[in-house]
C-alpha cells in the first residue's frame, strides 16, 4: 500500500500559518509597527491605499538591519528576540515567535529596504509569495521601510472576504492605537491615501490619550497610581458621568502590550457599582506591570490573550486601586463638611443685649370685601332656556356589540396574519388599558393580547427611518444653538463615510477642523433628546455593521435611531396615543418582532387564563 503522507512545502505551510497571524490588513500594521517597536525606534510612519487593500507602507528610524538579516527575516521561526525556550518567560519585547514577517511575505507581495547605522549602503530586499525576486544593495536612510501590496493576491477567497475600504481602515485605526497609546515616548504618524489622518508627537501617558481621543475624555479621567509586590497598576479611569452603554474606550496594557481581559474589566465596574446604571460601561486606560515570569503571553496567535499566574489578587488590587481613585477625586457619594471657603459673616453687636423682635401692627377689624374701592360682583341672568328651546333630546340608543371572530388560540403572534389581527380588534368597542406603564392589553376573541409598547414604537420608528433613507428624504428641524462634538479619529471616519445617509435621516452636521463637528439640525421628533448622545450612537451603531454601505449600514442606522427615540418604559400613555401606536404598529410589514428579533406582542388564551383560577 502506498504512503499517503508527506511534508508540505515551504510555501504552503507558510500560507497555513499566515491564516493565523495575518487575518486582514490591521494585523500587517499591528506587526510592523511592533517590529519597529523592538527595532528601538522613534519615529514611525503608517501609509495605507484604500484601507490597507492596495498598499500599506510602515517606515522607521530603528536598528535596520544587515544584508543577512534582511533575508533571513523572512524564514519562519527566525528572530532575534530569544534564544532558547526559557526565554519565552522572561519576554521584554513585543515579538518573540518569528513568524509575521514570514506570513506576510507568504500572502502578499513585499518590498524591504534598510540600512543600518554603520553601514554605508542599505538593502532592498524584494519577495512575492515566499518567493525571492530581488536582493541588491542600494542607498537608504537608516532604519527599515516595509512596503505591503497586494495583500491575499494568490489567496482569493481571503481577499474576497476582507470588508468594505472603511470598515478596514477603521480596524487599521484600532491597532494603530493600541500600538501608540502605551509608547507614549515615540513620535507616531497615520496616512490613509497620502491625508493625515493621526500625528502624535512624544508626550505624557495623559496627553496621548488626549491626542487620540479628544480633549473630552481628558477632562472625564481620574488618576490610577498603585504599586505593590504583585503589580503596579498606573493609568486613568473615567468619572461615573462618562459613563455610556456603546462605545466606551476600555484599554488594558502589560508591560507595554495590550490585551484583552474581561476578568479584570468586571473589576474596574465593580468600583462603579453604585456609581452607575446597570448596563453602562466606563472608559480606563490601566497600565499593568508584572514580572515577565508571572504572566504567559504565549497562547494566542494575536498576543492580545495574556494568563495571570494570580488572577485573584490581581483582581482585588484592581478593585480597591480604583476604588481608592474614586474615593480620592470625591467620585463617591458622601457628606462635605469643608468650611475653609465660606465666606465671613459679621456679627451684629447691640451692645451685649439681645436684639429686640420686630413689632407687627394690623387692624383686626379690616374687611377688603367692605371696602368701597372694592367693584361689586354683579350677576348677570342669561336666558340659557331660550338657546335650546327648539332642540328635543334624544332617545338613548343601546350599540350591540358585534361579535368578534375566532383567532387562533396563540402564544406568541409570528404567524398570525395582519388581516386576521386587523380583523379581530375592535378599538370603538374594546376597552384598551397600560400595565405598568410598559405594556398594552387588548382583549380579543381568543384571550388577551399584551403589547410590548416600546418594542411596538421601536418597529414603528424604524419602518418609518427605513422608508426616508429608501426615499433620501428627511425632516430638518434646526437647532437655536449648535450643539459641538469632539470624535475619536474612527468616529470621525465614519462620520465623515455616512454623511449622506444622515442627511437623509434629517441630520445637518458641518466641520469644525479636525474631529469635531456642529450639529445645525437634527431629524423632526426627536425633541428632547441629546443631539450629541443620538449622533454618537448612530456612529457606533454604524461602525459595529459589517457592511459600509447597502442594507446592512441602513438598517445599522435605523435601528439605532429608533431605539434613542422611542419612549421608554414607565411612560404612561392617553388612550388616543396607545390608539394610534396600534395602528400604527399593524401598518407595518413585520409587526410581531421588531428588527433585532425580540418579540413585540402576545395572545394570553382564554383557557390559560381560566386554568389559573381553577379549583
Amino acid at each position: 500500500m502506498k504512503d499517503v503522507i508527506s511534508l508540505l512545502p515551504d510555501s504552503v505551510a507558510n500560507q497555513i500559518a499566515a491564516g493565523e497571524v495575518v487575518q486582514r490588513p490591521s494585523s500587517v500594521v499591528k506587526e510592523l509597527m511592533e517590529n519597529a517597536i523592538d527595532a528601538g525606534a522613534t519615529k514611525i510612519k503608517v501609509l495605507v491605499v484604500d484601507g490597507g487593500r492596495t498598499s500599506i507602507q510602515v517606515i522607521d528610524n530603528g536598528s535596520g538591519m544587515s544584508e543577512t538579516d534582511a533575508r533571513l527575516a523572512f524564514e519562519r521561526h527566525a528572530t532575534s528576540k530569544i534564544k532558547k525556550a526559557e526565554d519565552l518567560f522572561t519576554l521584554s519585547t513585543m515579538g518573540f515567535r518569528g513568524e509575521a514577517l514570514a506570513s506576510i511575505a507568504a500572502v502578499a507581495q513585499v518590498e524591504l529596504v534598510t540600512r543600518r547605522a554603520d553601514d554605508e549602503l542599505g538593502t532592498k530586499v524584494v519577495i512575492s509569495g515566499s518567493h525571492l525576486e530581488e536582493q541588491e544593495p542600494t542607498a537608504a536612510p537608516v532604519g527599515s521601510n516595509f512596503k505591503i501590496k497586494n495583500l491575499f493576491f494568490n489567496i482569493p477567497a481571503r481577499r474576497k472576504f476582507l470588508k468594505t475600504t472603511q470598515t478596514e481602515l477603521n480596524n487599521i485605526i484600532t491597532e494603530f492605537e493600541r500600538v501608540a497609546l502605551v509608547n507614549c515616548d515615540i513620535d507616531f504618524a497615520l496616512y490613509n491615501n497620502d491625508t493625515e489622518i493621526i500625528s502624535l508627537p512624544v508626550s505624557t501617558f495623559r496627553q496621548r490619550v488626549a491626542n487620540l481621543f479628544g480633549k473630552k475624555v481628558n477632562s472625564q479621567l481620574i488618576e490610577v497610581s498603585v504599586q505593590s509586590s504583585m503589580i503596579n497598576v498606573s493609568g486613568f479611569v473615567g468619572t461615573p458621568e462618562s459613563a455610556r452603554k456603546k462605545g466606551a474606550l476600555q484599554y488594558f496594557f502589560v508591560n507595554g502590550r495590550y490585551m484583552r481581559h474581561p476578568y479584570f474589566a468586571k473589576a474596574v465596574l465593580e468600583a462603579y457599582s453604585q456609581l452607575i446604571p446597570a448596563g453602562e460601561m466606563v472608559p480606563f486606560f490601566l497600565r499593568l506591570e508584572v514580572a515577565p515570569e508571572k504572566i504567559d503571553v504565549n497562547i494566542h496567535p494575536t498576543k492580545t490573550e495574556i494568563k495571570f499566574e494570580d488572577e485573584q489578587n490581581i483582581w482585588k488590587i484592581l478593585s480597591a486601586a480604583v476604588r481608592e481613585s474614586l474615593g480620592r477625586f470625591n467620585a463617591m457619594p458622601g457628606l462635605d463638611f469643608e468650611m475653609g471657603d465660606i465666606p465671613e459673616i459679621p456679627v451684629f453687636d447691640n451692645n451685649g443685649k439681645a436684639p429686640s423682635a420686630p413689632k407687627v401692627s394690623y387692624n383686626p377689624n379690616y374687611n377688603p370685601f367692605n371696602s368701597r374701592s372694592s367693584q361689586e360682583y354683579i350677576k348677570r341672568e342669561m336666558p340659557w332656556e331660550t338657546l335650546y328651546a327648539d332642540i328635543k333630546p334624544a332617545k338613548d340608543e343601546l350599540l350591540e356589540p358585534e361579535i368578534l371572530p375566532d383567532i387562533p388560540s396563540a402564544a406568541p403572534l409570528a404567524s398570525v396574519g395582519e388581516a386576521e389581527i386587523k380583523s379581530t380588534i375592535k378599538e370603538e368597542l374594546i376597552p384598551m388599558s397600560q400595565y405598568k406603564g410598559m405594556y398594552i392589553l387588548l382583549p380579543v376573541k381568543s384571550g388577551l393580547m399584551w403589547i410590548h409598547q416600546r418594542r411596538a414604537h421601536i418597529r414603528v420608528l424604524y419602518d418609518t427611518y427605513r422608508r426616508q433613507l429608501d426615499e433620501r428624504r428627511g425632516h430638518v428641524q434646526r437647532v437655536l444653538f449648535p450643539e459641538r462634538i469632539d470624535l475619536t479619529v474612527a468616529e470621525g471616519q465614519m462620520l465623515e463615510s455616512i454623511m449622506e445617509q444622515l442627511t437623509y435621516l434629517g441630520f445637518e452636521i458641518s466641520s469644525l477642523g479636525g474631529t469635531s463637528y456642529a450639529i445645525q439640525g437634527v431629524p423632526a421628533g426627536v425633541d428632547g433628546l441629546n443631539p450629541v448622545t443620538l449622533l454618537t450612537d448612530i456612529l457606533h451603531s454604524a461602525m459595529e455593521a459589517t457592511s459600509e454601505v447597502g442594507e446592512k449600514l441602513y438598517d445599522a442606522i435605523a435601528l439605532a435611531m429608533a431605539k434613542q427615540v422611542a419612549i421608554v418604559a414607565g411612560q404612561v400613555l392617553t388612550f388616543e396615543e396607545m390608539d394610534t401606536l396600534i395602528n400604527d404598529l399593524f401598518r407595518c410589514n413585520a409587526h410581531s418582532r421588531t428588527p433585532d428579533g425580540l418579540p413585540i406582542m402576545y395572545v394570553q388564551a382564554d383557557a390559560e387564563i381560566a386554568k389559573c383560577f381553577a379549583k
